[in-house]
């Protein structure tokens, strides 16, 4: 008798937990689809949410929508591609933060730790200072962030004689300053009147430029960065146990980690070649979706996705409503992450975990 009821009792208990687990699946896209609507009705002209919902439809099924022009012009061309390159760069920066964070097996890294954020801007930077058009601009960021941890991963590659992690992070942090000091450089040589103001706007990260097009530009390649990721989400748990327990249990990390890395480097790159350099979410998402969900990667991927896509909705909302002139976004994400980033150093444990 015992044996035919415990079935039944797991059976019940299974599909209790269905529908929690389907609310905790629905809630975030929820929440990221408010916030969305909330972005595109919010400004300083207003505009309901079923004009909002109308413009989109019509535009889809090529159909006129009936709704004021005006309207139709503030939807589309202006806050349409800020919220869809909000959703994008952030969804993108806080996968490649959780990705970094796994290989290096710590909470307290982001994707700045191997240069890609110091390339991009050095690549931006050049562009601005030789007046090349805003397309050749986007072209030289993603370049430069792509050479620069290719720099740094060949310099871990060359010295084998310590822990190839730390190797990584040393070279990543020698790079870096050597990028940063190219920059402060240009900066001084630059014209003061024109071009140190637009080097010193884009060094601060703005959605106020992007256009739907530029978010199409880099859509592929985020989507290709993203695509191992997910696919091989199962190996990163692995990766975090540590090199030598990696490879114990089948893990080729000689191959492995530079696809990682390649792939959240990519992701990075695309991102910030179109917004500057956006600081503290490749750091602060990740482990709030892992305060979550887990530290379990395939779990956290997806979690650290919607979260990084709400998070910048929400702060570009901030950024464009919150003054009379609109307030860089690096420097409200730096103004909620650094406080974070102290609490997490006062209360995060000495083990991965």
């Amino acid at each position: 008798m015992t044996r035919a009821v415990a079935p039944a009792t797991g059976g019940r208990a299974a599909a209790a937990g269905l529908p929690r687990r389907l609310l905790r699946g629905l809630l975030p896209l929820l929440t990221l689809f408010l916030l969305t609507l909330l972005s595109l009705a919010t400004g300083r002209y207003g505009v309901p949410p079923g004009d909002i919902v109308a413009v989109l439809g019509a535009k889809l099924l090529g159909l006129p929508s009936g709704v004021d022009p005006t309207a139709q012009t503030v939807i589309l061309q202006v806050r349409l591609p800020r919220v869809a390159g909000a959703l994008v760069v952030g969804a993108g920066l806080a996968a490649a933060g959780a990705t970094y964070q796994g290989l290096f097996r710590n909470p307290l890294v982001s994707p700045d730790i191997l240069g890609v954020s110091a390339g991009a801007s050095l690549g931006a930077v050049t562009g601005i200072f030789l007046s090349l058009p805003v397309a050749a601009i986007q072209g030289l960021a993603f370049l430069g962030g792509l050479g620069a941890v290719a720099i740094v991963y060949g310099v871990g590659a060359a010295v084998k004689r310590h822990d190839p992690v730390l190797t990584l992070v040393l070279a990543g942090v020698a790079v870096g300053a050597v990028l940063g000091a190219a920059i402060s450089l240009l900066k001084v040589l630059a014209d003061p009147y024109n071009q140190l103001p637009a080097i010193t706007y884009w060094l601060l990260g703005s959605l106020a430029s992007a256009t739907l097009a530029d978010i199409g530009a880099i859509l592929p390649a985020i989507l290709i960065g993203l695509a191992p990721l997910v696919l091989l989400r199962w190996r990163m748990n692995l990766m975090s146990l540590g090199e030598e327990e990696a490879r114990a249990l089948g893990v080729e990390t000689r191959l492995v980690r530079p696809l990682f890395i390649a792939a959240a480097t990519l992701v990075t790159a695309a991102a910030v070649s179109v917004t500057g350099v956006i600081g503290w979410i490749g750091l602060i998402v990740p482990h709030v979706a892992r305060l979550l969900v887990g530290p379990d990667f395939r779990r956290l991927l997806p979690a650290s996705l919607l979260l990084g896509a709400g998070y910048l909705v929400a702060v570009d909302l901030v950024a464009r409503t919150a003054a009379v002139i609109e307030v860089p976004l690096g420097i409200l994400t730096a103004l909620i992450g650094a406080p974070f980033f102290l609490w997490l150093l006062a209360t995060a444990r000495r083990g991965w975990s």
